[in-house]
């Protein structure tokens, strides 16, 4: 990368709008504790978290935040983080993150977190509400219900939930939970209800393929836009079943109705893109995926994803956990990444500046204000109501 050039100036002042976030530790971690939230795997005995490109990106990038040199040593890091105490670490990678808005997914939350209202003041940012649809449904089932009242009574919990105030959004983990080759069409009522009384008989997660079905159309119902996480995550997850092309058809059924956001997408954000260019209602995000793959390949995933992606539908996210490093790495990676190609293309002469101005302005924040009807104002004056969805 050559000097910054006025894309880059332009990124680095704009605030973003995090689409797709967590929480993060409120308590101060020990190395145990850093290292396993540093990497989406299990520990590696023996390995550290920190051998990896995001460990790496880490001591780089988040190191000066701590007032440490670049390439500061773990033991180094980890005991500066120790000295300053989890809440001003927090806020320093947070305020450096530059974030105007947070939609955080509260249905996953780590060990003594912080809430929406913490991440909120810490980074100077106002937080909206993303209700996760398996949680709604397992607390339905902990509650006590017969399989035959099962529907409806999710069905109620979900639409309280999004009834919130400060709700935006839902999302579901049916990456994780089933993979996406579902028979694409409205479940029954009967299967429903047998499908309920399999789950009830033997507990556990939502994994029924027939419950999940339900759930994605029940997100239909409600009409907020819904997000799904797609390709990369931990081991729970069978990449090969978190292909978004796999919901093709679902996305025919459900043409017209509600925003689908694809949620990171590596290593399928051709496919991704593919999907956004063909359905009006697709959009997607490559955030989980930067700050692992750290600044010297998020250029490249963020090509591949604007390849044939059109320049609205492209949003930017964190999907921050745990650690607030996330926060900082995560939009510092996106900057540059996205600046990079789009200055390089100016310079080619094939995007004017004016141009590429725009489409950062609409990745940073504009295209996120739009599908989930967020004030295009600062926090400061941002209203205290429940903002609702664009519908157009």
């Amino acid at each position: 990368m050559g000097a910054p050039g006025p894309v880059h100036e332009a990124l680095a002042a704009l605030p973003l709008v995090d689409h797709h976030c967590h929480g993060v530790a409120g308590a101060d971690l020990d190395r145990a504790g850093f290292e396993s939230l540093l990497t989406e795997g299990e520990p590696w005995p023996g390995v550290s978290s920190f051998d990896t490109p995001v460990g790496v990106a880490v001591r780089r990038h988040c190191a000066p935040l701590l007032d440490l040199p670049r390439h500061a040593g773990a033991d180094a890091y980890l005991a500066r983080r120790a000295e300053l105490g989890g809440r001003e670490v927090n806020r320093r990678f947070l305020a450096a993150a530059g974030t105007q808005v947070l939609c955080v997914d509260t249905g996953y939350a780590p060990p003594h977190g912080i809430t929406p209202e913490e991440l909120a003041e810490a980074a100077g940012a106002q937080a909206y509400e993303v209700v996760r649809l398996e949680t709604v449904a397992e607390a339905v089932v902990a509650e006590g219900v017969e399989p035959d009242a099962y529907a409806a009574a999710f069905r109620t919990a979900a639409e309280e939930a999004v009834r919130r105030p400060g709700v935006v959004a839902v999302k579901s983990v049916a990456a994780y939970r089933t993979g996406f080759a579902l028979d694409p069409a409205r479940p029954s009522d009967a299967e429903v209800t047998e499908a309920a009384r399999q789950w009830l008989a033997h507990g556990g997660r939502l994994t029924d393929p027939v419950l999940v079905r339900q759930l994605l159309w029940t997100a239909v119902d409600l009409g907020l836009p819904l997000q799904l996480h797609t390709g990369f995550g931990d081991d729970d997850i069978r990449l090969h079943r978190a292909d978004p092309s796999l919901l093709t058809d679902w996305l025919h059924l459900t043409k017209g109705t509600i925003a689908v956001l694809l949620l990171h997408c590596w290593p399928y954000q051709r496919q991704a893109a593919q999907l956004a260019a063909v359905f009006e209602r697709v959009y997607l995000d490559v955030g989980l995926t930067l700050h692992h793959v750290g600044p010297a390949r998020s250029g490249a995933v963020l090509a591949e994803a604007l390849e044939i992606t059109p320049f609205r539908k492209l949003l930017y996210s964190s999907d921050a956990y745990g650690l607030a490093e996330f926060y900082a790495l995560g939009a510092l990676v996106f900057r540059r990444g996205l600046g990079d190609l789009l200055q390089d293309r100016v310079d080619a002469d094939e995007l004017s500046l004016p141009d590429a101005l725009r489409i950062a302005a609409w990745t940073a924040g504009d295209n996120a204000r739009r599908v989930y009807g967020l004030p295009a104002t600062d926090p400061e004056h941002a209203p205290a109501h429940d903002p609702r969805p664009h519908r157009d």
